[in-house]
C-alpha cells in the first residue's frame, strides 16, 4: 500500500500548470496572525464563559446546599414534630379509650343503679298509700286511747285532702269509706276531754287551801259609830253593853251541824278527796262516764258536807264540780276500721296486679 501524498502536492495538481501564481509577499504571515487572534479571542471568551459558568454552578450548589441543609433541617424538625404529635396521639388515644372505658362502667353503673332504683323505690302511688295508711292508724289510736275525736277526725281530712290529688278509680270505694268515716265522727257531741282535766287538776290543786267546815266564823257585828263629842262615861257604859251582848250568841242553823273533823284526820279527808278526783280523771280520760259522774258526784258531796259552803273558793269548787257531772260524755265512740279495711285491699290489689314488685 502506497503512502499518501503530502498536502502540497495533492494541492499542487489544482491549479492550472499554465496559470501565473500570484501571491505577495505578506499574505500568509497576515492570515496566521489573525488566526491566532481570533483563536485567543475565542479561548479568552472560553475561558470567561467557563468561569463564568464555574461561579454559577459554584453559587448553584452553595444554594442548593444551603437550601437543602434548611430542608434537612426542617425536615429534621417535623421528624422531631411527628414524633411529638404521634406520642401526643398514642396519649390521646389512650386516654380516650380509658375514659370511654369508665364512661362505660359509668353508664353501667347507672342502668345498675336505675334497675335497683325501680327495683326498691316505691312508686308515687304507693308512698301515698303508705302515708294514708299512717294517718288512719294514728286516728285510729287517738280513738282508742285517747277518746280525741277532733284529732281524728283532723287526720282523716287530711288523708281525704291527699286522695283528692289522684284521679284513680281505684281509690274510689277508699274515698267513700273515708267519707263515711268522717261522717260518722261529726255526728260525735264534741266534748272538750282536755279541757275537764284541766277543770279537775285546778279543783286537785285548790284542796289544801279550802276551809273546812268547823272553822267557819260569823262575821262581826258592826261597831256603832262614835261621835266625837261623846262623854266619857257614856262611851263606857256602851262597851260594856257590848261586851255582856258578846257572852251570849244566838244563831239561827239553816242547815245540819258541821261534822267536826279532828285534826289528825284532816289530811286523810283531804288526801282522799284529791284520790277520788284523781279517779275520776282517770276515768275520763278512759271514756268511763259512770265512773267519772260517779266519782265527781262524791267528791262534790264532801266538799259540801265536811267543807265551808260559804266561803268563795268552796263556791267556785263546788260549782266546777257540778258543771262536770252534767258534761254529756259520749260513750260509744266510732272507728276507722272500714276506711284501714279499704285501703288494705286497695294495697293487696296492687301488690297482685301484674308487674308489681314483690313485696318485701
Amino acid at each position: 500500500m502506497e503512502e499518501p501524498a503530502p498536502a502540497s502536492d495533492r494541492a499542487a495538481p489544482a491549479h492550472d500548470a499554465g496559470a501565473p501564481l500570484r501571491q505577495g509577499p505578506l499574505t500568509a504571515p497576515a492570515s496566521r496572525g489573525f488566526v491566532l487572534a481570533l483563536a485567543a479571542v475565542l479561548a479568552l471568551a472560553a475561558a470567561f464563559a467557563w468561569l463564568d459558568t464555574r461561579d454559577a454552578q459554584r453559587t448553584l450548589r452553595t444554594d442548593v446546599a444551603k437550601r437543602l441543609g434548611d430542608a434537612d433541617a426542617a425536615l429534621a424538625q417535623a421528624k422531631v414534630r411527628e414524633g411529638d404529635l404521634a406520642n401526643d396521639l398514642r396519649d390521646a388515644q389512650a386516654k380516650l379509650a380509658l375514659l370511654e372505658t369508665r364512661l362505660s362502667e359509668s353508664q353501667a353503673q347507672q342502668a345498675s343503679l336505675e334497675t335497683l332504683y325501680r327495683e326498691l323505690a316505691p312508686s308515687r302511688d304507693e308512698l301515698a298509700l303508705n302515708e294514708i295508711e299512717q294517718v288512719l292508724l294514728l286516728a285510729g289510736q287517738q280513738l282508742a286511747i285517747a277518746g280525741n275525736v277532733q284529732s281524728a277526725l283532723a287526720a282523716l281530712q287530711l288523708a281525704e285532702a291527699k286522695l283528692a290529688r289522684f284521679d284513680r278509680p281505684q281509690l274510689v270505694a277508699l274515698r267513700r269509706a273515708l267519707a263515711r268515716d268522717i261522717d260518722r265522727l261529726k255526728s260525735v257531741p264534741y266534748v272538750d276531754v282536755a279541757g275537764i282535766a284541766v277543770k279537775l287538776d285546778q279543783v286537785i290543786a285548790s284542796i289544801d287551801s279550802l276551809p273546812l267546815a268547823k272553822d267557819e266564823r260569823l262575821p262581826q257585828p258592826a261597831l256603832p259609830a262614835r261621835s266625837g263629842d261623846e262623854a266619857a262615861w257614856l262611851r263606857a257604859l256602851r262597851d260594856a253593853w257590848a261586851e255582856v251582848k258578846s257572852l251570849v250568841r244566838v244563831e239561827v242553823a239553816d242547815r245540819p251541824a258541821a261534822p267536826l273533823v279532828p285534826p289528825p284526820q284532816q289530811y286523810f279527808l283531804r288526801e282522799n278527796l284529791r284520790l277520788r278526783l284523781l279517779t275520776a280523771r282517770i276515768s275520763l280520760l278512759s271514756h268511763d262516764d259512770d265512773g267519772f259522774k260517779s266519782d265527781v258526784t262524791a267528791a262534790n258531796a264532801w266538799i259540801k258536807q265536811y267543807f265551808d259552803t260559804r266561803a268563795k273558793p268552796v263556791q267556785a269548787v263546788s260549782a266546777t264540780l257540778t258543771q262536770l257531772a252534767a258534761t254529756p260524755m259520749p260513750t260509744d265512740l266510732p272507728d276507722v276500721a272500714a276506711s284501714l279495711t279499704a285501703i288494705r285491699t286497695v294495697r293487696a290489689a296492687r301488690e297482685r296486679a301484674p308487674g308489681a314488685p314483690a313485696a318485701r
